[in-house]
């Protein structure tokens, strides 16, 4: 029913006879569907008459495996016992073409990285693959456009300098892919199905992304969609530019990585490119791209050991760890261990010990029988919590599940002054940077994504928080709330407060509502939830400011409480 998108594990189409290529070496089946658990993937179909594969990847987080280059780099590694040289990073080329970041850029949609590759061996398969790749980063890695875009156009057609820069809705105008006419771009956002699609990316600002060349022709309107004259890319295209936009630099970078490591895999010879920003930027203001950004991570052999249950041997370390696409280096007190430029994702050493165990194969352990049989319970707070889900579908509610993991946008508008939010170190990726701190904001996303849907909404979640707390370990704790969220054109304190009235009336509790204040609800509606002398949360109707800011068009009434708190005083009244 929500009109909302999950991440989601992705499946990939590939034609067999194009992956052996690539690889290098013809399989069976059998042998392929054990080689694909090297890139953590698994063979669902083939299509004998087509020589199709479909192939779904177990993790999202590894994004240069979404293609046939990514899967083909990571099986030619392990049998080869050593990645590939790439050396469009080692050859110390200097960049022979520009793209200006224009000021303005800044507010909006601020970084880029861009590419050349030329000599590329197109045919039919490998433009399906470029496709797809483009559609795969884009849409799940880039969260629909939002954090990443890319942009692939014919290189020939194309005059040095390009200015990345803004323009206003009605001042620029060209023929779109799939279109036949002239547009501008407040046209494009209605009339094309990309605009009307991903249009709510660049709509809240007052002038939308360009790329234009140096002879003032349009290579695109990203996040949306290419010009047709240039950013046509067709099998007998041998030369091409490669352009990424986002939010997140890092993510930007690695994106055009690992698209110049598919071209080079396709016989392209990749050139850099010059961006220079006028403002200051994590690599600085004058980037040269391709550019390494993967980060060693050093850790000890013991790491290994505790990791898997048994003993390994260094030799053994470095060997499987080679094959797998890192660089093992002594240091000092254990390993300097570098993932491969197309990588991003080790954040702890863990991630290098299960990088092992693949490369190693998991049917080489052996496998150890427990020594004692226990009995399993559900404990009291999910005995807790699976009532309050009973009570909240009975009273037409509908369940959501959403992450813990969110963007400290998400909740800046909503905090009360000096409230801190438990982060994330190291950080990947912006959209997910800090630890949410109540439910109701993401209960606010899914109802910002279903406006489409029929009215009224009732919608709940059983939820972790993590709460920002100097007096228990590691500075934070984690509790489990109940939030809900009516929105229709009457929605009101009165209602949310009759469905939390009932709710705690089953429950067996007593309590009080006493009047307070909170970023998160209009004033003089708003009220703290006492019970046994605890606050166990907050209800009131949502400000109309923050509905405006997520674009949610209908009143909204919420409520929220503390369902560990109120499993605490449940359990004081059994005594």
């Amino acid at each position: 029913m929500w009109d909302l998108v999950f991440n989601h594990m992705p499946t990939i189409d590939i034609k067999k006879r194009d992956l052996e290529k690539l690889v290098g070496k013809k399989f069976s089946l059998a042998v392929l569907e054990k080689h694909l658990m090297l890139a953590k993937a698994e063979l669902k179909e083939y299509a004998e008459a087509g020589d199709d594969l479909k192939v779904e990847l177990s993790d999202s987080n590894r994004p240069d495996l979404w293609s046939a280059e990514g899967i083909a780099r990571q099986l030619r590694t392990a049998l080869n016992g050593k990645s590939d040289e790439y050396s469009f990073f080692k050859h110390g080329r200097k960049p022979s073409r520009e793209i200006r970041v224009a000021p303005e850029m800044q507010s909006v949609r601020p970084y880029i990285a861009a590419c050349t590759a030329a000599g590329i061996r197109m045919n039919d398969d490998v433009l399906a693959q470029m496709i797809q790749s483009q559609d795969k980063l884009s849409d799940i890695f880039g969260r629909k456009r939002s954090t990443v875009s890319i942009g692939i156009y014919e290189l020939d057609r194309i005059t040095f300098p390009v200015d990345y820069r803004l323009a206003e809705p009605s001042s620029v105008s060209f023929t779109p892919l799939g279109m036949d006419e002239k547009m501008d771009l407040a046209q494009i956002l209605e009339r094309h199905p990309k605009g009307i699609e991903y249009g709510d990316i660049v709509k809240p600002f007052p002038a939308y992304p360009m790329l234009i060349d140096g002879m003032g022709r349009v290579l695109s309107f990203p996040p949306i969609i290419n010009s047709r004259e240039i950013g046509t890319v067709k099998p007998n295209t041998h030369n091409v530019l490669i352009e990424v936009t986002g939010t997140d630099m890092r993510m930007v970078m690695l994106t055009l990585n690992i698209l110049a490591a598919g071209f080079y895999d396709r016989g392209g010879d990749i050139e850099p490119l010059l961006v220079t920003y006028p403002y200051a930027t994590e690599f600085g203001k004058n980037v040269a791209l391709p550019q390494d950004i993967s980060r060693p991570v050093t850790t000890k052999l013991s790491a290994f050991s505790t990791g898997l249950g048994e003993n390994v041997s260094l030799a053994d370390v470095k060997k499987r760890l080679t094959s797998y696409g890192h660089a093992v280096m002594p240091a000092k007190g254990g390993l300097s261990i570098q993932c491969p430029f197309y990588r991003d994702d080790i954040m702890h050493p863990v991630d290098l010990v299960e990088d092992y165990a693949i490369s190693r194969g998991y049917d080489d352990f052996a496998p150890v029988m427990p020594q004692q049989s226990t009995v399993g319970m559900l404990s009291g707070i999910e005995l807790l919590s699976d009532t309050v889900r009973t009570y909240m579908i009975g009273g037409g509610f509908q369940e959501i599940m959403s992450n813990i993991l969110c963007s400290r946008e998400e909740l800046e508008d909503v905090m009360p002054e000096g409230e801190r939010l438990v982060e994330v170190d190291n950080v990947m990726s912006l959209a997910y940077s800090v630890l949410r701190n109540r439910v109701i904001p993401s209960l606010l996303g899914v109802e910002a994504a279903s406006s489409r849907v029929f009215y009224p909404h009732r919608i709940f979640e059983v939820g972790e928080v993590a709460v920002f707390d100097k007096a228990v370990n590691m500075g934070s704790r984690t509790d489990l709330n109940l939030a809900a969220l009516l929105s229709h054109p009457t929605a009101n304190f009165s209602e949310a407060h009759s469905t939390l009235d009932a709710l705690l009336y089953y429950l067996d509790l007593e309590y009080r509502l006493d009047v307070t204040e909170h970023p998160l609800f209009m004033q003089g509606r708003c009220g703290k939830i006492i019970a046994g002398g605890k606050e166990l949360g907050l209800i009131g109707e949502i400000r109309p400011d923050v509905l405006e800011k997520r674009q949610i068009t209908m009143p909204c009434a919420a409520f929220e409480v503390n369902l560990d708190m109120i499993g605490g005083l449940g359990e004081q009244k059994k005594k």
